[in-house]
């Protein structure tokens, strides 16, 4: 990707996040964070560690998305029980990270938001 095309990612992220973020006094038990991890992007959720030190926080990841530069595409990855991620079925590759985006607020299947 571009660097343009990076910072347009990023964008579009942080403000899908800032949009589905819980209200300000729920946020010390539930909130959401992302990240970028090379041609990656990762959506996960921030709790506190069940039986951590006060203050010590968990991440729980929701969805992955890759960038295919050879393809020009995303695939899109979720989380399963297992703890591995596997491909998205029901929308395996994205032209436009928009679609990543629809499809995970849509969230059809509940693989994301439970």
């Amino acid at each position: 990707m571009s660097e343009f095309e990076n910072r347009r990612v990023e964008k579009l992220l942080a403000d899908y996040v800032a949009r589905r973020r819980p209200a300000p006094h729920i946020r010390p038990e539930l909130d959401l964070g992302w990240r970028r991890n090379g041609q990656s992007v990762e959506v996960f959720e921030v709790r506190p560690l069940w039986r951590g030190a006060p203050g010590e926080t968990m991440e729980h990841p929701v969805i992955k998305a890759t960038w295919v530069k050879s393809r020009g595409h995303w695939r899109v990855y979720w989380m399963r029980a297992d703890l591995k991620w596997h491909p998205y079925d029901p929308l395996r590759e994205a032209s436009t990270f928009e679609a990543v985006l629809a499809e995970l607020d849509a969230d059809p299947y509940a693989c994301f938001w439970g």
